[in-house]
């Protein structure tokens, strides 16, 4: 990544928050360096791939069927991918951004930015100075909603809490009578936290993006929100989980040993509650467990919401509009995180905006840490085309 930058005439600075965790930031200058810079930024890292399950190589990068194979397809060396030939399209053309861009890519974020966007707003504030506003992952990308294609713009994302839960117990003999089994009170513990049906939560985000599908579908107004999004097909597979909190167990450690009852086993689970909710939500959740296993939070990050208005919101939806005439640019509540939690910090408000015209058929949230993750080549060459076109206007 920094040797593309250079290519580019940029002095890109390589930053590492622990060992191969390098983050790699570079300053682009615009034609008014009055106004205030734009952040934007993606992540290097992926979630790791099992080779057994792919029909692939997850890390050859192999083109077929018209399309990009591999781990990171979506998440986000695409984004990645877009950003420099972007710049390069402007680079080759003589041209400049319309206000300076500060160009990052972090490490860690598949983490939760621990050793990437976190200590370097913390450590490195100075790289961001100036910056206001940042576009990222996950927002911009195309849905298919009743025959009709649209584009959710991502404002807002949910909090994040990654707790362990901890059961302890007596060890013996796996032949023995034991009651106090750590690995029976776990598993009772998670399947009761697994099955937990939460409470339907309507932020001013999924209120407006609800209203708005409602129109789209044909949906009386009084349509329940979970009718609605569950009528917009793959696209519900990312919506859905905006209107409720969720948790789901994700890790299970117990154990050594056939024939050995272990006095410990412990669960890791994806807690994702909405902002200002994340007490509230811990708090419920230790009601679901009981008093017998133990909670500790091992990360918890913020949730953002910002308004579907502005400048910057404008430019994005016009320039998606210019490449896609009278498609519809919608709002929504991201239910994972990116580092724009982190950009937060600053006081930097982000968006999400990796723009991708996409094929009705391609179920595009299943992408997402997902097996044969794959993304379209033309999908690429739309999002190329539509970063340059917004990065010579924003």
């Amino acid at each position: 990544m920094a040797a593309e930058l250079r290519r580019l005439g940029l002095q890109p600075t390589l930053w590492d928050a622990a060992e191969r965790r390098t983050s790699v930031v570079a300053r682009v200058p615009g034609r008014d360096p009055e106004r205030a810079a734009l952040v934007v930024h993606g992540h290097l890292d992926v979630v790791p791939a099992d080779p057994a399950n792919w029909s692939v190589d997850p890390f050859g990068g192999e083109i077929r069927d018209g399309m990009l194979w591999g781990r990171g397809a979506v998440d986000m060396k695409n984004m990645d991918a877009m950003i420099l030939t972007a710049l390069g399209d402007l680079h080759a053309a003589g041209e400049q951004p319309a206000r300076d861009l500060v160009v990052a890519f972090f490490a860690d974020e598949e983490n939760g930015g621990v050793f990437g966007s976190h200590p370097a707003v913390v450590q490195h504030p100075e790289w961001f100075a100036g910056a206001t506003e940042a576009i990222s992952e996950v927002g911009g990308y195309s849905v298919d909603i009743g025959g009709t294609r649209a584009y959710l713009l991502q404002t807002g994302e949910k909090a994040l809490s990654w707790i362990k839960l901890t059961a302890r117990g007596t060890a013996a003999h796996g032949s023995r009578v034991i009651r106090d089994n750590a690995v029976t009170k776990l598993a009772r513990a998670v399947a009761t936290l697994g099955a937990e049906e939460w409470p339907l939560h309507m932020t001013s985000t999924t209120t407006q993006l609800v209203g708005e599908l409602r129109g789209i579908l044909g949906l009386p107004d009084d349509a329940e929100p979970d009718e609605v999004v569950l009528a917009t097909g793959t696209a519900a597979g990312f919506l859905q989980a905006t209107l409720r909190v969720t948790g789901n167990p994700t890790v299970l450690e117990a154990g050594y040993k056939h024939n050995v009852i272990p006095d410990t086993a412990s669960a890791l689970v994806d807690l994702r509650p909405f902002a200002g909710q994340e007490d509230e939500v811990l708090d419920r959740v230790r009601e679901l467990i009981g008093p017998d296993i133990e909670l500790e939070v091992l990360h918890h990050d913020i949730g953002l919401e910002f308004p579907f208005e502005g400048a910057l919101v404008e430019k994005m939806t016009a320039t998606l509009q210019r490449h896609d005439p009278g498609a519809p640019v919608l709002p929504y509540l991201m239910s994972g995180g990116t580092d724009n939690k982190a950009l937060a910090e600053l006081g930097i408000t982000g968006y999400g905006f990796a723009p991708l015209r996409l094929d009705a058929g391609l179920d595009f949230p299943a992408m997402f840490h997902g097996v044969d993750e794959r993304v379209p080549l033309a999908a690429l060459e739309f999002g190329r085309a539509v970063l340059a076109d917004f990065l010579r206007d924003c």
